[in-house]
């Protein structure tokens, strides 16, 4: 970047935890003919939109998205690339705009801090580009006062809690950096410390438990260790603790092939040059070979890991490290905690996430929306939507748009077991809304599959449905067949078993939202039992289309399922109580 003088202003260049994305000429192209696109919908708004009242009719969310310019970014790059001056004097429209019609406070403070942060990223990538000549007379002087005004009326005006408040203060950091205010940095730094005692629980799990708010914490937590030692600071020690324990759970949470799932409200993500990042900060090789596949550092120690204050246990057959590549490894996450405090908690308890051979296998359907118009956000959040058991159709709380009220739903980890061959989670949940407890018991078993009984007990009658969500890419191409021992339900990369006895089968229309604003249909296996206060459902999961058997043997406290396959099978026998116990007994070719 230029070196500052009098006449011009410039801020100093700050390290851009997002510089990797971001960088799509065709955004720009977009943008330089005053067309935006977010959430699906590209409106044309030209170059000089109204700020204020421009958007998406019925979804505030289309503004917010906007008004950040996260497109600045890529009109910088496509400078740098191209040479070409309108991208330059594209941003400088959108941004002299935005400073004559929106008056400072008007947005909402972490909507202010992040358009704040994208105009420091989009400034500087311009500044560092080699045709760069400095902004049009006045523009920079403009940028910095409004900068300044904004980084003031967004210290007064913080958020109490959680992700908007962490991101506000890392904004707050790099405003102080970037326009040479040392005190506003040295406060924003050491508030960071204190709110990542609180944001991030002991375990290393976010507390509003979304995977994807989760990494966009941790975010902005290691991007502050980054400045603070570039700009030879000393960051506090709670803050890097609380960013390698944040590590831990994106870690684990991580599928084989580099993207993180959408648990509780957010989008997929891919956060591989984040985990990388934290390798480098934290000196943590664990990281590096997550990162990149195996190609740098070391393989993390633990497979089956379980977070107990945030409520999730992971399953994972390997790191790569062995026979089989990275991306075929399987990965199961089990979400057996309290909803995420704020309003971003979906209706998921015991709901799970299977990945394997190169797939997800089952899929958290993700977010959608915010907007309450149709019905898609109370459809998203709810059980349903979920690959969890509904009791007479009925979610897990009242569905509301923010935080439930009222009695809460709770889940807890029965137990652990980590034996031979197989690997047992056991865990509860038990709604206010309905006298049922469901308990479900998750075995990978070889490191290849998985059995999951769902064991449902209740004084009075109920309709208990399982439901299990595929992929988009299983749409229309989903068989079912049924004979006098189970019904086997194969979609492409998965085989679904249920046992006789264990429930009837059948297939609905399903959505699965893997980025905001856009849904595709996906089919939902469905496993259903009705009119029984007890009842047992039993499904076993395969990678790949696999031929397989599958027999239960219930009799309490006792379950056992045998599974043969193409080649041998296995005998898994477990306990259905409060200590629980499994054995597994591998059955000859």
């Amino acid at each position: 970047m230029r070196t500052a003088t009098a006449a011009e202003p410039c801020p100093r260049a700050v390290p851009c935890v997002i510089d990797h994305l971001h960088r799509d000429v065709a955004v720009a192209e977009d943008a330089r003919a005053g067309r935006f696109t977010h959430a699906g919908v590209t409106l044309a708004l030209g170059r000089r939109p109204d700020w204020i009242a421009g958007g998406l009719p019925g979804d505030e969310e289309w503004r917010i998205e906007w008004v950040k310019l996260y497109e600045g970014l890529d009109m910088a790059h496509a400078y740098a690339v191209t040479g070409d001056e309108d991208h330059l004097e594209t941003w400088q429209d959108l941004v002299e705009a935005f400073c004559d019609q929106v008056p400072v406070g008007h947005d909402s403070s972490d909507v202010s801090a992040r358009r704040l942060q994208n105009w420091l990223y989009a400034w500087q990538r311009f500044a560092a580009a080699p045709s760069f000549r400095g902004l049009r007379p006045g523009l920079a002087a403009r940028l910095v006062e409004r900068v300044d005004a904004d980084a003031a009326h967004l210290a007064a005006n913080l958020t109490p809690e959680r992700n908007h408040r962490t991101m506000e203060l890392y904004t707050l950091l790099l405003a102080g950096l970037a326009l040479e205010r040392p005190e506003t940095a040295a406060e924003a730094l050491e508030e960071l410390g204190r709110n990542a005692e609180t944001d991030i629980l002991a375990d290393g799990v976010q507390r509003e438990r979304s995977t994807d708010y989760h990494c966009i914490v941790l975010r902005s937590l290691l991007g502050a260790i980054d400045c603070a030692r570039r700009f030879a600071m000393t960051p506090p020690a709670a803050l890097v603790d609380r960013a390698g324990r944040a590590c831990d759970f994106a870690l684990h949470v991580q599928r084989p092939d580099g993207t993180t799932p959408s648990l509780s409200d957010g989008d997929v993500g891919d956060f591989r040059t984040l985990l990388e990042l934290g390798g480098e900060l934290l000196e943590r090789d664990d990281l590096l070979w997550a990162a990149t596949g195996g190609r740098r550092g070391a393989p993390p120690r633990r497979r089956m890991v379980t977070f107990p204050v945030g409520g999730y246990s992971v399953q994972r057959s390997g790191w790569g490290e062995g026979d089989r590549p990275y991306g075929q490894e399987r990965l199961a996450i089990l979400d057996h905690g309290p909803l995420g405090d704020g309003g971003h908690g979906h209706y998921d308890q015991l709901s799970v996430e299977l990945v394997g051979a190169g797939r997800t296998l089952v899929v958290d359907p993700g977010r959608f929306t915010y907007a309450e118009e149709g019905g898609w956000r109370a459809w998203f959040k709810g059980t349903a939507a979920h690959n969890t058991v509904c009791v007479d159709d009925l979610d897990q709380t009242p569905y509301r748009r923010g935080k439930p009220k009222g009695p809460a739903p709770v889940a807890r980890l029965v137990g652990r077991v980590d034996a031979p061959e197989v690997d047992l989670v056991v865990a509860e949940a038990r709604s206010p809304r309905h006298d049922a407890v469901h308990t479900r018991h998750l075995a990978l078993v070889d490191g290849d599959y998985w059995v999951v009984h769902d064991r449902m007990r209740a004084p009075t009658p109920h309709r208990y449905t399982a439901r299990w969500h595929l992929t988009p890419g299983a749409w229309g191409r989903v068989t079912v067949e049924t004979d006098p021992g189970q019904t086997t339900v194969q979609a492409p990369g998965v085989t679904l078993i249920v046992p006789r006895g264990c429930g009837a089968v059948a297939i609905e229309d399903g959505w699965v939202s893997a980025e905001y604003g856009v849904k595709r249909p996906a089919p939902v296996v469905v496993v259903e039992s009705d009119g029984a206060g007890d009842a047992d459902l039993l499904t076993v999961i395969v990678p790949r289309d696999r031929r397989a058997r599958a027999a239960v043997a219930l009799s309490e406290p006792e379950a056992a399922v045998t599974v043969v396959l193409s080649r041998g099978g296995h005998r898994v026998r477990w306990a259905c109580g409060e200590s629980p116990a499994v054995r597994c007994r591998r059955l000859p070719w």
